[in-house]
């Protein structure tokens, strides 16, 4: 009976995964769209990639996982009002981004009382990041072009993912002067956007070595770099997800730092999808098998073939990156293809896994 009244209860919150989960697809048609393949489309899809991604998908996903963490039921109001900008998005940009902007905004506040119940850096980084989606947010509805506006939503997902894994790097005690470190790449990196809003060359450059100097700290410091040896699969596999995702953050941050600022372009796009794809897909990846049982209250069950979508999301991204820095469209159009064929296996996958887990636990 208590199985039963747990599982039911974890249930509730299956309809705020599905409307993360179709933020993501629908974000994934809008790329493909955006990378010149023929489909189906309507107004505003194609110029919404980048919304739906960061504040559709992660918008109601990172929320209704701290909401479940803390249980105070007007968290949950939060995921919602994400959910409803983004399909609003598709309809008007005004409202679509009002909501989103509110969203992020109720995000920060949930953040607010995990810094209150745990005042340590963990969760004030993770402050700092839900703060920059706010700015961003507010920048984007203030009509400033998103490649001005990118390095502070790129803060806030760098923040929020290297904020958890300082969380999760705890039993390794780092010493001071490495939390130091970590702090001055934070910082960094929120000077970087700040100065992109004055000088827009100098915050790119200046991101960008934050983001190189984050992800030298993370392979240095990060417990997925002993994990890849560890004997249980399951955590050898989020290692691995989590190790190349910082080397795609360090390549995106060294590419940034030399080019500088970018507007359009091949090299725009290489530098915004090591970053998006390379290493937070990658970092989702790696999570999904801890966020999902979190939520649901199912444990995800290993198998060897989420490798495949790993190795195929790092190829893929690698061919798309080859063709940006080559100026050979038809080769980043195909790289592109990929990378979301991977993120679709990967939601096969992970759903696939649940359901396992779900039968074998009765």
């Amino acid at each position: 009976m208590l199985t039963i009244i747990a599982m039911k209860f974890q249930t509730r919150f299956i309809p705020f995964l599905l409307f993360a989960i179709l933020a993501l697809l629908l974000a994934l048609w809008a790329g493909l769209l955006r990378l010149g393949w023929s489909l189906p489309s309507f107004p505003n899809l194609a110029l919404a990639h980048g919304p739906l991604m960061i504040s559709g998908f992660l918008g109601v996903l990172i929320p209704l996982e701290r909401a479940v963490a803390i249980r105070q039921k007007w968290m949950f109001l939060v995921p919602i009002l994400s959910g409803l900008g983004w399909v609003s998005l598709l309809i008007s940009s005004g409202l679509g981004g009002t909501l989103l902007t509110l969203g992020s905004l109720g995000t920060f506040a949930i953040l607010l009382v995990m810094v209150r119940r745990e005042p340590h850096i963990h969760t004030i980084t993770m402050a700092l990041g839900t703060l920059a989606w706010v700015v961003g947010n507010v920048l984007w509805m203030s009509g400033r072009p998103i490649f001005q506006i990118v390095f502070w939503w790129m803060a806030f997902l760098i923040l929020t993912i290297g904020g958890e894994r300082l969380e999760l790097n705890r039993v390794l005690q780092p010493k001071p002067a490495q939390i130091q470190l970590f702090n001055g790449s934070v910082f960094t990196l929120l000077a970087g956007a700040i100065l992109s809003i004055f000088y827009l060359d100098a915050g790119a450059r200046l991101s960008g070595f934050a983001m190189l100097a984050l992800s030298l700290w993370f392979l240095r410091n990060d417990l997925a770099t002993r994990n890849i040896r560890h004997t249980n699969p399951l955590t050898r596999y989020i290692a691995f997800c989590l190790f190349g995702g910082f080397i795609w953050l360090g390549a995106g941050g060294l590419l940034q730092l030399i080019i500088g600022a970018t507007y359009a372009g091949p090299l725009y796009d290489a530098i915004l999808h090591m970053v998006f794809v390379g290493f937070v897909i990658a970092m989702i990846f790696g999570h999904a098998p801890i966020i999902f049982p979190a939520i649901l209250g199912v444990p995800v069950r290993y198998f060897p073939a989420f490798y495949g979508h790993l190795i195929l999301l790092h190829l893929s991204l690698l061919l798309r990156v080859i063709g940006d820095l080559t100026n050979q469209f038809d080769i980043r159009r195909w790289g592109g293809l990929l990378n979301e064929v991977a993120i679709l296996l990967f939601l096969g996958m992970t759903i696939y896994s649940i359901v396992k887990g779900k039968f074998s636990k009765g």
